[in-house]
């Protein structure tokens, strides 16, 4: 199996905290390395946990509020300054393309690479990526600027050949494609074999959902139905429901509610307050309401 996993760089909401940076995770699929938002400090966390970061070739930022994409022009200048050659993919908001080109004319830096902008929208669900074994996607989320969500989705994984029984059958190697397609071998004699025979189910595909800032809304789950492991904000506790509506972020209870209602397999929650010094509380009240919910742990890597 495909190693799909998420490492966590940084868990804390609008300032940095003691032990927590701002938000940042890579997702390593099939050792590809994508980057879900850039706080502050992000550059400073791969390379304490040695990321080869100069084979980050796609870049996610969930909005433009500073604690999620301060730390982009740092990475990009370093890129520079490393001699990067690769393309670099950036999709975010609209302005993040202004932001960036006026900061690199303001410095006059001229990239030795390329930077691709793509344009995210936060009023319907689209592709952003998608090639033979993976697709990422956008959907919008509900904060008080134009944010979206990410959701990475493995895509089926081919039937594995049963050798013993193609042995039996005396299916020729050129026809293996064909079965891992799932179609059914025809023999020379125009007997059917049916592809059940000869081949073994895959592991069912799996997925990762990043929900960056939003108030709870009910729409959310039915857009990240299913996932295998949800990352979810959880902003402040129960008792400040009050303030987390206002400010337009979630509480660990309603995280761990999006987290059930989607039928997902484990929980993250993260984008702490920097009122909480200790984070047991917010597991707690989160495992109340969905069991398999974890803490966002800086530098630590989860399996999807």
């Amino acid at each position: 199996m495909r190693d799909f996993s998420v490492t966590i760089l940084g868990s804390s909401a609008a300032l940095p905290y003691k032990n927590r940076n701002l938000t940042s995770q890579i997702v390593n699929y099939a050792g590809r390395l994508f980057l879900i938002d850039c706080g502050e400090g992000t550059q400073m966390q791969l390379m304490k946990l040695k990321v080869k970061f100069m084979r980050i070739h796609h870049i996610f930022i969930s909005h433009l509020h500073g604690d999620h994409f301060y730390g982009l022009i740092g990475l990009v200048s370093t890129f520079h300054l490393l001699g990067r050659k690769e393309d670099l993919h950036i999709y975010g908001p609209p302005m993040l393309e202004q932001i960036l080109t006026l900061q690199l004319e303001a410095s006059l830096t001229i990239l030795v690479y390329k930077v691709v902008y793509h344009q995210t929208n936060d009023f319907s669900a689209e592709i952003l990526f998608e090639d033979e074994k993976i697709s990422i996607a956008s959907f919008p989320m509900s904060h008080r600027i134009p944010t979206t969500g990410f959701l990475f989705a493995e895509k089926q994984h081919p039937r594995h050949i049963n050798l013993e029984a193609t042995e039996k059958y005396k299916v020729p190697y050129i026809s293996f494609n064909d079965l891992k397609a799932g179609n059914d071998f025809l023999k020379d004699d125009g007997t059917v074999v049916k592809n059940n025979l000869l081949t073994i189910e895959p592991e069912p595909p799996r997925s990762f959902a990043f929900c960056s800032d939003t108030v709870y809304h009910n729409e959310l789950a039915g857009r990240i139905q299913g996932c295998n492991l949800l990352y979810h904000e959880a902003t402040f506790m129960s008792d400040m429901a009050e303030v987390a509506k206002a400010k337009m972020h979630s509480t660990s209870a309603e995280a761990a509610t999006v987290a059930r209602q989607s039928g997902a397999g484990k929980l993250l929650i993260g984008h702490f307050s920097a009122r909480y010094d200790n984070l047991l509380p917010l597991l707690e009240e989160a495992r109340s309401v969905f069991p398999e919910t974890y803490l966002a742990e800086e530098g630590k890597t989860y399996q999807v």
